[in-house]
Protein backbone atom coordinates (compact mmCIF):
# COMPACT_ATOMS: atom_id res chain seq x y z
CA UNK A 1 0.00 0.00 0.00
CA UNK A 2 1.68 3.26 -1.11
CA UNK A 3 -0.74 5.50 0.80
CA UNK A 4 -3.04 4.93 3.76
CA UNK A 5 -5.00 7.67 5.49
CA UNK A 6 -6.72 6.68 8.73
CA UNK A 7 -9.50 8.83 10.24
CA UNK A 8 -8.17 12.18 8.96
CA UNK A 9 -9.84 15.34 10.26
CA UNK A 10 -9.01 18.98 9.54
CA UNK A 11 -10.69 22.24 10.57
CA UNK A 12 -10.09 25.88 9.78
CA UNK A 13 -11.53 27.80 12.68
CA UNK A 14 -15.17 26.76 12.98
CA UNK A 15 -15.22 25.30 9.46
CA UNK A 16 -14.78 21.52 9.39
CA UNK A 17 -13.07 20.72 6.05
CA UNK A 18 -12.55 16.99 6.71
CA UNK A 19 -14.05 14.70 9.28
CA UNK A 20 -12.89 11.12 9.89
CA UNK A 21 -11.81 10.39 6.30
CA UNK A 22 -9.98 7.15 5.51
CA UNK A 23 -8.54 6.20 2.11
CA UNK A 24 -5.99 3.79 0.63
CA UNK A 25 -4.05 3.71 -2.63
CA UNK A 26 -2.23 0.53 -3.60
CA UNK A 27 0.72 0.11 -5.94
CA UNK A 28 -0.48 -0.53 -9.51
CA UNK A 29 -3.80 1.13 -8.71
CA UNK A 30 -5.59 4.21 -10.00
CA UNK A 31 -7.84 5.28 -7.15
CA UNK A 32 -10.31 8.00 -8.17
CA UNK A 33 -11.42 10.67 -5.72
CA UNK A 34 -14.67 12.47 -6.58
CA UNK A 35 -17.01 14.93 -4.92
CA UNK A 36 -18.48 18.38 -5.31
CA UNK A 37 -16.30 21.47 -4.99
CA UNK A 38 -16.01 22.02 -1.27
CA UNK A 39 -16.29 18.30 -0.53
CA UNK A 40 -12.74 18.25 0.89
CA UNK A 41 -10.71 16.88 -2.04
CA UNK A 42 -8.24 19.77 -2.20
CA UNK A 43 -7.76 19.74 1.58
CA UNK A 44 -7.05 16.01 1.46
CA UNK A 45 -4.48 16.52 -1.32
CA UNK A 46 -2.75 19.26 0.68
CA UNK A 47 -2.54 16.94 3.68
CA UNK A 48 -0.94 14.17 1.60
CA UNK A 49 1.57 16.65 0.14
CA UNK A 50 2.42 18.07 3.57
CA UNK A 51 1.02 21.55 2.92
CA UNK A 52 -1.50 21.05 5.74
CA UNK A 53 -1.17 19.06 8.93
CA UNK A 54 -4.25 17.09 9.98
CA UNK A 55 -5.85 17.82 13.34
CA UNK A 56 -6.40 14.11 13.86
CA UNK A 57 -5.65 10.86 12.09
CA UNK A 58 -2.68 8.90 10.76
CA UNK A 59 -0.72 9.04 7.49
CA UNK A 60 1.16 6.01 6.13
CA UNK A 61 3.41 6.22 3.08
CA UNK A 62 5.09 3.11 1.74
CA UNK A 63 3.84 1.13 4.73
CA UNK A 64 5.43 3.39 7.37
CA UNK A 65 3.65 5.89 9.54
CA UNK A 66 4.75 9.48 9.01
CA UNK A 67 4.67 11.78 12.03
CA UNK A 68 6.79 14.79 11.04
CA UNK A 69 5.27 15.81 7.74
CA UNK A 70 5.88 18.76 5.40
CA UNK A 71 6.23 19.24 1.60
CA UNK A 72 9.92 18.30 1.62
CA UNK A 73 9.29 15.08 3.55
CA UNK A 74 6.35 14.28 1.29
CA UNK A 75 8.52 14.63 -1.81
CA UNK A 76 11.34 12.58 -0.23
CA UNK A 77 8.83 9.81 0.49
CA UNK A 78 7.82 9.62 -3.16
CA UNK A 79 4.74 11.87 -3.46
CA UNK A 80 4.35 13.97 -6.62
CA UNK A 81 1.42 16.11 -7.76
CA UNK A 82 0.21 17.02 -11.25
CA UNK A 83 -2.17 19.95 -10.88
CA UNK A 84 -4.96 21.09 -13.21
CA UNK A 85 -2.97 24.28 -13.81
CA UNK A 86 0.66 23.20 -14.44
CA UNK A 87 3.31 24.69 -12.17
CA UNK A 88 6.19 24.91 -14.63
CA UNK A 89 8.52 27.92 -14.69
CA UNK A 90 7.49 29.62 -17.95
CA UNK A 91 10.85 31.21 -18.76
CA UNK A 92 12.89 28.04 -18.19
CA UNK A 93 13.36 25.29 -20.73
CA UNK A 94 11.71 21.90 -20.45
CA UNK A 95 15.08 20.40 -19.46
CA UNK A 96 15.54 22.99 -16.71
CA UNK A 97 12.03 22.41 -15.38
CA UNK A 98 12.63 18.68 -15.26
CA UNK A 99 16.00 19.18 -13.59
CA UNK A 100 14.43 21.36 -10.91
CA UNK A 101 12.19 18.49 -9.92
CA UNK A 102 14.68 15.66 -10.36
CA UNK A 103 18.20 16.84 -9.50
CA UNK A 104 17.60 18.33 -6.07
CA UNK A 105 20.22 20.67 -4.63
CA UNK A 106 23.13 20.97 -7.09
CA UNK A 107 25.20 23.06 -4.69
CA UNK A 108 28.01 24.99 -6.39
CA UNK A 109 29.01 22.31 -8.90
CA UNK A 110 29.02 22.98 -12.61
CA UNK A 111 25.93 21.89 -14.52
CA UNK A 112 26.35 19.11 -17.04
CA UNK A 113 23.97 20.42 -19.69
CA UNK A 114 24.40 17.44 -21.99
CA UNK A 115 23.47 15.03 -19.20
CA UNK A 116 20.53 17.23 -18.28
CA UNK A 117 19.22 17.18 -21.85
CA UNK A 118 19.70 13.41 -22.11
CA UNK A 119 17.71 12.86 -18.91
CA UNK A 120 14.96 15.16 -20.18
CA UNK A 121 14.82 13.30 -23.50
CA UNK A 122 14.52 9.95 -21.71
CA UNK A 123 11.77 11.17 -19.36
CA UNK A 124 9.80 12.78 -22.18
CA UNK A 125 10.02 9.58 -24.21
CA UNK A 126 8.53 7.61 -21.32
CA UNK A 127 5.37 9.72 -21.45
CA UNK A 128 5.21 9.81 -25.24
CA UNK A 129 5.91 13.55 -25.47
CA UNK A 130 7.53 14.71 -28.70
CA UNK A 131 8.99 17.87 -27.19
CA UNK A 132 12.48 19.34 -27.50
CA UNK A 133 14.22 19.66 -24.10
CA UNK A 134 15.26 23.19 -25.10
CA UNK A 135 11.69 24.44 -25.61
CA UNK A 136 10.61 27.15 -23.18
CA UNK A 137 7.75 26.05 -20.95
CA UNK A 138 5.70 29.12 -21.96
CA UNK A 139 5.66 27.84 -25.56
CA UNK A 140 4.06 24.51 -24.63
CA UNK A 141 0.40 23.70 -25.11
CA UNK A 142 -1.67 22.67 -22.09
CA UNK A 143 -1.41 18.91 -22.82
CA UNK A 144 2.34 19.24 -23.37
CA UNK A 145 2.70 20.96 -19.99
CA UNK A 146 0.74 18.13 -18.36
CA UNK A 147 3.09 15.57 -19.90
CA UNK A 148 6.16 17.47 -18.69
CA UNK A 149 4.67 17.50 -15.18
CA UNK A 150 4.19 13.73 -15.35
CA UNK A 151 7.72 13.26 -16.71
CA UNK A 152 9.01 15.27 -13.74
CA UNK A 153 7.11 13.00 -11.34
CA UNK A 154 8.76 9.97 -12.95
CA UNK A 155 12.14 11.65 -12.67
CA UNK A 156 11.54 12.23 -8.98
CA UNK A 157 11.08 8.44 -8.64
CA UNK A 158 7.62 9.02 -7.24
CA UNK A 159 5.71 6.09 -5.77
CA UNK A 160 2.43 8.01 -5.49
CA UNK A 161 1.30 10.47 -8.16
CA UNK A 162 -1.67 12.71 -7.36
CA UNK A 163 -3.45 14.03 -10.45
CA UNK A 164 -5.83 16.92 -9.84
CA UNK A 165 -8.23 17.37 -12.79
CA UNK A 166 -5.50 16.66 -15.37
CA UNK A 167 -7.92 16.39 -18.32
CA UNK A 168 -10.13 19.42 -17.58
CA UNK A 169 -8.62 21.56 -20.39
CA UNK A 170 -7.89 18.80 -22.92
CA UNK A 171 -9.78 17.73 -26.02
CA UNK A 172 -10.86 14.15 -26.70
CA UNK A 173 -7.69 13.07 -28.48
CA UNK A 174 -5.45 14.65 -25.84
CA UNK A 175 -7.46 12.98 -23.07
CA UNK A 176 -7.04 9.58 -24.72
CA UNK A 177 -3.27 10.05 -24.90
CA UNK A 178 -3.02 11.16 -21.27
CA UNK A 179 -5.16 8.24 -20.05
CA UNK A 180 -2.84 5.93 -21.97
CA UNK A 181 0.15 7.42 -20.15
CA UNK A 182 -1.62 6.91 -16.80
CA UNK A 183 -2.26 3.25 -17.63
CA UNK A 184 1.44 2.88 -18.42
CA UNK A 185 2.43 4.45 -15.09
CA UNK A 186 0.15 2.06 -13.25
CA UNK A 187 1.60 -0.92 -15.12
CA UNK A 188 5.06 0.21 -13.98
CA UNK A 189 4.04 -0.06 -10.33
CA UNK A 190 2.96 3.46 -9.36
CA UNK A 191 -0.06 4.26 -7.25
CA UNK A 192 -2.19 7.09 -8.59
CA UNK A 193 -4.76 9.19 -6.74
CA UNK A 194 -6.90 10.62 -9.54
CA UNK A 195 -9.20 13.59 -8.87
CA UNK A 196 -11.73 14.32 -11.60
CA UNK A 197 -15.21 15.65 -12.38
CA UNK A 198 -15.34 13.67 -15.63
CA UNK A 199 -17.09 10.58 -14.35
CA UNK A 200 -16.98 8.86 -17.75
CA UNK A 201 -13.19 8.50 -17.35
CA UNK A 202 -13.42 6.36 -14.23
CA UNK A 203 -14.34 3.06 -15.86
CA UNK A 204 -11.48 3.55 -18.33
CA UNK A 205 -8.64 3.88 -15.84
CA UNK A 206 -9.71 3.59 -12.18
CA UNK A 207 -9.91 0.40 -10.15
CA UNK A 208 -11.65 2.01 -7.18
CA UNK A 209 -13.46 5.27 -6.55
CA UNK A 210 -13.97 7.13 -3.26
CA UNK A 211 -16.74 9.71 -2.83
CA UNK A 212 -16.48 12.66 -0.45
CA UNK A 213 -19.37 14.94 0.46
CA UNK A 214 -19.21 17.92 2.83
CA UNK A 215 -15.82 16.79 4.14
CA UNK A 216 -16.91 13.27 5.04
CA UNK A 217 -16.30 9.86 3.48
CA UNK A 218 -19.44 8.59 1.76
CA UNK A 219 -18.36 5.43 -0.08
CA UNK A 220 -15.50 3.51 -1.69
CA UNK A 221 -16.51 1.16 -4.51
CA UNK A 222 -14.90 -0.79 -7.37
CA UNK A 223 -15.32 1.50 -10.37
CA UNK A 224 -16.85 -1.25 -12.52
CA UNK A 225 -19.62 -1.77 -9.98
CA UNK A 226 -20.99 1.77 -9.81
CA UNK A 227 -22.78 3.78 -12.49
CA UNK A 228 -22.32 7.51 -13.18
CA UNK A 229 -25.90 8.10 -12.00
CA UNK A 230 -25.17 6.38 -8.67
CA UNK A 231 -21.93 8.34 -8.29
CA UNK A 232 -23.78 11.62 -8.80
CA UNK A 233 -26.39 10.62 -6.24
CA UNK A 234 -23.65 9.85 -3.70
CA UNK A 235 -21.82 13.09 -4.48
CA UNK A 236 -24.72 15.51 -4.28
CA UNK A 237 -27.31 13.56 -2.31
CA UNK A 238 -29.94 13.75 -5.03
CA UNK A 239 -30.86 12.04 -8.27
CA UNK A 240 -29.15 12.81 -11.59
CA UNK A 241 -32.47 13.89 -13.13
CA UNK A 242 -32.37 17.08 -11.04
CA UNK A 243 -29.01 18.24 -12.48
CA UNK A 244 -30.54 19.93 -15.55
CA UNK A 245 -33.32 22.26 -14.31
CA UNK A 246 -34.41 23.23 -17.83
CA UNK A 247 -37.88 24.76 -18.02
CA UNK A 248 -39.87 25.90 -21.02
CA UNK A 249 -40.16 29.69 -21.30
CA UNK A 250 -41.70 31.84 -24.04
CA UNK A 251 -39.29 32.45 -26.92
CA UNK A 252 -39.40 36.03 -28.18
CA UNK A 253 -38.06 37.78 -31.25
CA UNK A 254 -34.47 37.31 -32.47
CA UNK A 255 -32.16 39.25 -30.19
CA UNK A 256 -28.83 38.42 -31.83
CA UNK A 257 -28.52 37.66 -35.53
CA UNK A 258 -25.20 36.83 -37.21
CA UNK A 259 -24.98 36.77 -40.99
CA UNK A 260 -22.04 35.30 -42.91
CA UNK A 261 -19.47 36.43 -40.34
CA UNK A 262 -15.84 35.71 -41.24
CA UNK A 263 -12.49 36.35 -39.59
CA UNK A 264 -9.27 35.17 -41.23
CA UNK A 265 -7.43 36.07 -38.02
CA UNK A 266 -9.03 33.17 -36.10
CA UNK A 267 -10.21 30.99 -38.99
CA UNK A 268 -13.99 31.33 -38.93
CA UNK A 269 -15.92 31.83 -42.17
CA UNK A 270 -19.50 32.35 -43.35
CA UNK A 271 -21.02 31.84 -39.88
CA UNK A 272 -24.75 32.53 -39.72
CA UNK A 273 -27.13 31.89 -36.80
CA UNK A 274 -29.61 33.64 -34.54
CA UNK A 275 -30.68 33.43 -30.88
CA UNK A 276 -33.94 34.86 -29.58
CA UNK A 277 -35.03 36.44 -26.32
CA UNK A 278 -35.67 33.70 -23.74
CA UNK A 279 -33.73 31.11 -25.76
CA UNK A 280 -30.65 29.11 -24.85
CA UNK A 281 -28.74 28.32 -28.04
CA UNK A 282 -26.02 25.72 -27.71
CA UNK A 283 -22.88 25.76 -29.82
CA UNK A 284 -21.17 22.38 -30.00
CA UNK A 285 -18.28 20.94 -31.96
CA UNK A 286 -14.83 19.52 -31.44
CA UNK A 287 -11.94 21.44 -29.94
CA UNK A 288 -10.56 23.75 -32.62
CA UNK A 289 -13.85 23.93 -34.54
CA UNK A 290 -14.01 27.71 -34.03
CA UNK A 291 -16.48 28.00 -31.15
CA UNK A 292 -14.37 30.18 -28.84
CA UNK A 293 -13.05 32.13 -31.82
CA UNK A 294 -16.63 32.97 -32.82
CA UNK A 295 -17.34 34.28 -29.31
CA UNK A 296 -14.17 36.39 -29.39
CA UNK A 297 -15.17 37.87 -32.76
CA UNK A 298 -18.65 38.75 -31.50
CA UNK A 299 -17.21 40.42 -28.40
CA UNK A 300 -14.76 42.51 -30.44
CA UNK A 301 -11.64 40.72 -29.21
CA UNK A 302 -10.51 39.79 -32.74
CA UNK A 303 -11.17 41.60 -36.03
CA UNK A 304 -13.71 40.38 -38.59
CA UNK A 305 -13.30 40.58 -42.36
CA UNK A 306 -16.91 40.45 -43.48
CA UNK A 307 -20.45 39.72 -42.39
CA UNK A 308 -23.06 41.46 -40.29
CA UNK A 309 -24.23 41.40 -36.69
CA UNK A 310 -27.71 42.58 -35.72
CA UNK A 311 -29.03 43.11 -32.20
CA UNK A 312 -32.81 43.43 -31.95
CA UNK A 313 -32.74 43.46 -35.78
CA UNK A 314 -30.57 46.60 -35.87
CA UNK A 315 -27.08 46.43 -37.46
CA UNK A 316 -24.32 47.05 -34.93
CA UNK A 317 -20.55 47.44 -34.97
CA UNK A 318 -18.63 45.27 -32.50
CA UNK A 319 -14.99 46.19 -33.09
CA UNK A 320 -14.09 46.22 -29.38
CA UNK A 321 -15.34 44.81 -26.08
CA UNK A 322 -16.47 48.33 -25.15
CA UNK A 323 -18.72 48.47 -28.20
CA UNK A 324 -20.06 44.97 -27.45
CA UNK A 325 -20.86 45.94 -23.87
CA UNK A 326 -22.54 49.15 -25.03
CA UNK A 327 -24.88 47.00 -27.15
CA UNK A 328 -25.83 44.82 -24.18
CA UNK A 329 -23.59 41.84 -24.98
CA UNK A 330 -21.59 40.07 -22.26
CA UNK A 331 -19.02 37.28 -22.60
CA UNK A 332 -17.93 34.90 -19.82
CA UNK A 333 -14.71 33.34 -21.21
CA UNK A 334 -13.53 29.75 -20.95
CA UNK A 335 -10.45 30.37 -18.76
CA UNK A 336 -12.00 32.03 -15.72
CA UNK A 337 -8.71 32.44 -13.82
CA UNK A 338 -6.93 34.22 -16.69
CA UNK A 339 -9.78 36.17 -18.27
CA UNK A 340 -12.89 35.87 -16.10
CA UNK A 341 -11.82 37.03 -12.65
CA UNK A 342 -8.83 38.54 -10.88
CA UNK A 343 -8.16 35.88 -8.22
CA UNK A 344 -6.12 38.14 -5.94
CA UNK A 345 -8.93 40.71 -5.64
CA UNK A 346 -12.03 40.51 -3.40
CA UNK A 347 -15.36 39.24 -4.66
CA UNK A 348 -16.83 42.76 -4.44
CA UNK A 349 -14.17 44.26 -6.69
CA UNK A 350 -14.57 41.45 -9.23
CA UNK A 351 -18.36 41.63 -9.37
CA UNK A 352 -18.29 45.36 -10.17
CA UNK A 353 -15.21 45.27 -12.39
CA UNK A 354 -17.13 45.58 -15.66
CA UNK A 355 -18.97 48.66 -14.37
CA UNK A 356 -15.77 50.69 -14.40
CA UNK A 357 -16.31 51.23 -18.11
CA UNK A 358 -19.78 49.90 -18.81
CA UNK A 359 -22.74 50.35 -21.09
CA UNK A 360 -25.58 52.85 -20.88
CA UNK A 361 -28.64 52.09 -18.78
CA UNK A 362 -30.57 51.19 -21.95
CA UNK A 363 -28.84 47.81 -21.84
CA UNK A 364 -30.40 46.97 -18.49
CA UNK A 365 -32.05 43.55 -17.86
CA UNK A 366 -29.79 41.54 -15.57
CA UNK A 367 -30.47 38.98 -12.88
CA UNK A 368 -28.97 41.22 -10.22
CA UNK A 369 -31.92 43.34 -9.18
CA UNK A 370 -31.51 46.98 -10.05
CA UNK A 371 -28.31 46.34 -11.99
CA UNK A 372 -27.81 49.15 -14.45
CA UNK A 373 -24.95 49.57 -16.85
CA UNK A 374 -23.99 52.87 -15.31
CA UNK A 375 -20.57 53.43 -13.81
CA UNK A 376 -22.10 55.93 -11.37
CA UNK A 377 -23.34 52.93 -9.39
CA UNK A 378 -19.83 52.43 -8.05
CA UNK A 379 -18.15 55.73 -8.92
CA UNK A 380 -18.40 58.31 -6.17
CA UNK A 381 -17.13 61.87 -6.04
CA UNK A 382 -13.68 60.82 -4.88
CA UNK A 383 -13.44 57.48 -6.66
CA UNK A 384 -15.18 54.14 -6.19
CA UNK A 385 -18.26 54.16 -3.96
CA UNK A 386 -17.33 51.18 -1.80
CA UNK A 387 -20.69 51.12 -0.06
CA UNK A 388 -22.53 50.59 -3.35
CA UNK A 389 -19.89 48.12 -4.45
CA UNK A 390 -20.44 46.13 -1.26
CA UNK A 391 -24.22 46.20 -1.69
CA UNK A 392 -24.02 44.93 -5.27
CA UNK A 393 -21.60 42.19 -4.27
CA UNK A 394 -23.82 41.02 -1.39
CA UNK A 395 -26.78 40.91 -3.75
CA UNK A 396 -24.80 38.87 -6.29
CA UNK A 397 -23.66 36.48 -3.56
CA UNK A 398 -27.25 35.92 -2.45
CA UNK A 399 -28.80 35.55 -5.88
CA UNK A 400 -26.02 33.43 -7.38
CA UNK A 401 -25.64 31.47 -4.12
CA UNK A 402 -21.88 32.04 -3.95
CA UNK A 403 -20.48 30.18 -0.96
CA UNK A 404 -18.22 32.59 0.90
CA UNK A 405 -17.80 34.12 4.33
CA UNK A 406 -17.67 37.69 3.03
CA UNK A 407 -17.92 39.88 -0.05
CA UNK A 408 -14.37 40.95 0.78
CA UNK A 409 -12.98 37.42 0.56
CA UNK A 410 -10.47 36.99 -2.25
CA UNK A 411 -11.74 35.07 -5.25
CA UNK A 412 -8.73 32.73 -5.13
CA UNK A 413 -10.03 31.42 -1.79
CA UNK A 414 -13.22 30.11 -3.43
CA UNK A 415 -13.90 26.75 -5.03
CA UNK A 416 -13.88 26.53 -8.83
CA UNK A 417 -17.66 26.57 -9.06
CA UNK A 418 -17.93 29.67 -6.89
CA UNK A 419 -15.19 31.41 -8.87
CA UNK A 420 -17.26 30.76 -11.98
CA UNK A 421 -20.29 32.33 -10.30
CA UNK A 422 -18.22 35.44 -9.54
CA UNK A 423 -17.19 35.60 -13.21
CA UNK A 424 -20.84 35.33 -14.17
CA UNK A 425 -21.87 37.95 -11.61
CA UNK A 426 -19.29 40.36 -13.01
CA UNK A 427 -21.08 40.40 -16.36
CA UNK A 428 -24.63 40.24 -15.04
CA UNK A 429 -23.86 43.48 -13.18
CA UNK A 430 -23.87 45.38 -16.49
CA UNK A 431 -27.39 44.16 -17.25
CA UNK A 432 -26.78 42.41 -20.60
CA UNK A 433 -29.44 41.43 -23.13
CA UNK A 434 -27.24 38.76 -24.68
CA UNK A 435 -24.96 36.47 -22.67
CA UNK A 436 -22.28 34.28 -24.22
CA UNK A 437 -21.05 31.51 -21.89
CA UNK A 438 -17.91 29.68 -23.04
CA UNK A 439 -17.54 26.33 -21.21
CA UNK A 440 -19.18 27.74 -18.06
CA UNK A 441 -19.07 24.43 -16.15
CA UNK A 442 -15.59 23.25 -17.14
CA UNK A 443 -13.71 21.83 -14.17
CA UNK A 444 -16.55 22.20 -11.64
CA UNK A 445 -18.56 19.49 -9.94
CA UNK A 446 -22.10 18.39 -10.75
CA UNK A 447 -23.63 20.30 -7.85
CA UNK A 448 -22.04 23.59 -8.93
CA UNK A 449 -23.04 22.81 -12.51
CA UNK A 450 -26.66 22.46 -11.47
CA UNK A 451 -26.52 25.88 -9.80
CA UNK A 452 -25.05 27.48 -12.95
CA UNK A 453 -27.85 25.85 -14.97
CA UNK A 454 -30.42 27.25 -12.53
CA UNK A 455 -29.09 30.76 -13.11
CA UNK A 456 -29.20 30.24 -16.88
CA UNK A 457 -32.82 29.13 -16.66
CA UNK A 458 -33.75 32.20 -14.58
CA UNK A 459 -32.01 34.53 -17.03
CA UNK A 460 -33.78 32.96 -20.01
CA UNK A 461 -37.07 33.35 -18.16
CA UNK A 462 -36.34 37.09 -17.85
CA UNK A 463 -35.95 37.34 -21.63
CA UNK A 464 -32.19 37.18 -21.94
CA UNK A 465 -30.75 35.49 -25.03
CA UNK A 466 -28.05 32.98 -24.05
CA UNK A 467 -25.37 31.36 -26.20
CA UNK A 468 -23.90 28.29 -24.47
CA UNK A 469 -20.60 27.02 -25.87
CA UNK A 470 -19.89 23.56 -24.50
CA UNK A 471 -17.84 20.43 -25.14
CA UNK A 472 -20.22 18.36 -23.02
CA UNK A 473 -22.92 16.87 -25.22
CA UNK A 474 -25.18 16.03 -22.27
CA UNK A 475 -25.00 19.66 -21.16
CA UNK A 476 -26.12 20.82 -24.62
CA UNK A 477 -28.93 18.27 -24.73
CA UNK A 478 -30.04 19.05 -21.18
CA UNK A 479 -30.10 22.86 -21.33
CA UNK A 480 -30.51 24.12 -24.90
CA UNK A 481 -33.58 24.94 -26.99
CA UNK A 482 -31.55 24.52 -30.17
CA UNK A 483 -28.02 23.24 -30.80
CA UNK A 484 -25.80 24.66 -33.54
CA UNK A 485 -22.70 22.60 -34.36
CA UNK A 486 -19.46 24.04 -35.74
CA UNK A 487 -16.88 22.22 -37.85
CA UNK A 488 -13.71 23.66 -39.40
CA UNK A 489 -14.63 27.24 -38.57
CA UNK A 490 -18.19 27.30 -39.84
CA UNK A 491 -21.69 26.03 -39.04
CA UNK A 492 -22.30 22.42 -40.08
CA UNK A 493 -25.91 22.22 -38.89
CA UNK A 494 -28.52 23.17 -36.30
CA UNK A 495 -30.79 20.79 -34.36
CA UNK A 496 -33.99 21.52 -32.48
CA UNK A 497 -34.16 20.27 -28.89
CA UNK A 498 -36.92 17.81 -29.76
CA UNK A 499 -34.82 16.07 -32.42
CA UNK A 500 -31.26 16.42 -31.10
CA UNK A 501 -29.30 13.35 -30.02
CA UNK A 502 -25.68 12.75 -29.08
CA UNK A 503 -25.18 10.77 -32.29
CA UNK A 504 -26.53 13.60 -34.46
CA UNK A 505 -24.31 16.16 -32.75
CA UNK A 506 -21.22 14.01 -33.27
CA UNK A 507 -22.21 13.37 -36.88
CA UNK A 508 -22.25 17.13 -37.52
CA UNK A 509 -19.02 17.69 -35.54
CA UNK A 510 -16.78 15.02 -37.06
CA UNK A 511 -14.73 16.03 -40.13
CA UNK A 512 -15.33 12.71 -41.88
CA UNK A 513 -19.05 12.53 -41.10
Amino acid sequence: MVLRLNHISKSFGVVRALQDVSLEVAAREVHALVGENGAGKSTLIKIVTGAYRPDAGEIYLGGSRVSQFDPIVSKQLGVAVVYQQPTLFPDLSVAENLAYGCEGDTGWRLINWNARRRLATQLLARVGAEISPDTLARDLSMPQQQLVEIARAIGQKAQLVIMDEPTASLNTREVEHLLGVIKELRANGLGILYVTHRLEELTQIAQRVTVLRDGTWIATRPSNEISPAELIRLMVGRDVSTIFPKTTVPIGKPRLRVEQLSSSTVGIHDVSFHVSAGEILGIGGLMGAGRTELAQALFGLVPTDSGAVLIDEQPVTLDSPGQAISQGLAYVPEDRRRHGVIPEMPIAANVTLSLLDAAPASARSGLISGAASDRSLIKGRWGIDFQNEQQMAVQAIEQLQIKTSSAQAKVESLSGGNQQKVALGRWLAIGPRILILDEPTQGIDVGAKSEIYRVMTELAGQGMAIVLISSEIQELLGMCDRITVMRSGTISGTLDRSQATAEQIMHLALPDA
